[in-house]
């Protein structure tokens, strides 16, 4: 159990004041930038990038990955978020689902959760056996031995929350009509078995958290901290460099012959202005 997940002692340090929202802005716009280089470094290249984002529920891996791929283009990066497995894929052996998601060259693939599901929300809730829980186990390094020996950049993170704070964003979605649809009865069992969860994420660590493939630890209480720092290092473990671009200028706009007549506007069907109700009759306000 790390020191932000601890239930019961006095937390080892101070909580770090939060980051100006200026410096905050400026930061992740600087990092974002970055990102759109190691994209086209990718696409030159014909890399393979996966990131993992793992960690409880409501610890804010949602809006890191939403930052991570604002501004790169979804041909490239794209984000799989695996539903619960059908009757038919729990026959299959337990990775080809996700396997099927993985980059092909050029490509950089977010995995909201992942295969760690077997380690976490399956071993806590009895989704699996602990005979396929100990094959997962022995294999997951193996398998991701497998992965990166291809060449695929492969980076692990643990979003860290306190359970004051995950209490906390959970209770803030009970009334928020655009969040609540993240809140459900899984997520709301995650608080009475927090110890439990606490446990297999360290036993996860001990069997995964291997030197080729290691597990990179995200302190999430303080949300935009948790984007920078991750964005950051990703960044950081990467050597990509900046690909050169082909001077751009846009052309004059070539005048035309004049035969051209623009079809009448009843022939088009076009939306309502909602605005227009919105903003209410101008002249009305004069």
């Amino acid at each position: 159990m790390t020191k932000s997940e601890k239930r019961d002692d006095k937390p080892a340090k101070r909580k770090a004041a939060k980051i100006p929202n200026a410096i905050y802005e400026a930061e992740l716009f600087r990092l974002q930038t970055e990102l759109v280089k190691l994209q086209e470094w990718v696409k030159l290249n014909g890399e393979r990038v996966v990131v993992i984002f793992e960690g409880r529920d409501a610890a804010g891996k949602g809006g890191a990955i939403k930052r991570v791929t604002e501004y790169l283009s979804p041909r490239v990066a794209r984000i799989a978020a695996l539903p619960a497995p059908t009757e038919r894929e729990k026959t299959q052996w337990y990775y080809q689902r996700y396997v099927q998601h993985l980059p092909a060259a050029g490509e950089i693939v977010l995995f909201d959760r992942s295969w760690y599901n077997r380690a976490g929300v399956e071993r806590v809730m009895g989704f699996c056996t602990p005979e396929e829980l100990a094959r997962f186990m022995r294999e997951t390094p193996i398998f991701e031995q497998m992965l990166i020996n291809d060449g695929i950049h492969l980076r692990k993170y643990w979003f860290s929350v306190s359970d004051e704070e995950q209490l906390k964003r959970f209770r803030s979605r009970l009334d928020d009509p655009l969040r609540r649809w993240k809140l459900s009865t899984m997520d709301l069992e995650s608080i009475n078995r927090w110890e439990e969860y606490s446990r297999a994420k360290d036993d996860m660590f001990v069997h995964t958290d291997v030197p080729i493939s290691p597990w990179y630890v995200v302190e999430s209480d303080i949300k935009k901290h948790a984007r920078i720092n991750m964005i950051s290092h990703l960044l950081s473990t990467i050597a990509y460099t900046d690909v050169p671009h082909d001077k751009v200028e846009l052309p004059t706009r070539p005048t035309g012959s004049g035969n051209y007549r623009r079809p009448p506007r009843e022939l088009y069907k076009y939306v309502p202005d909602h605005v227009a109700e919105l903003a209410g009759d101008p002249e009305r306000d004069l």
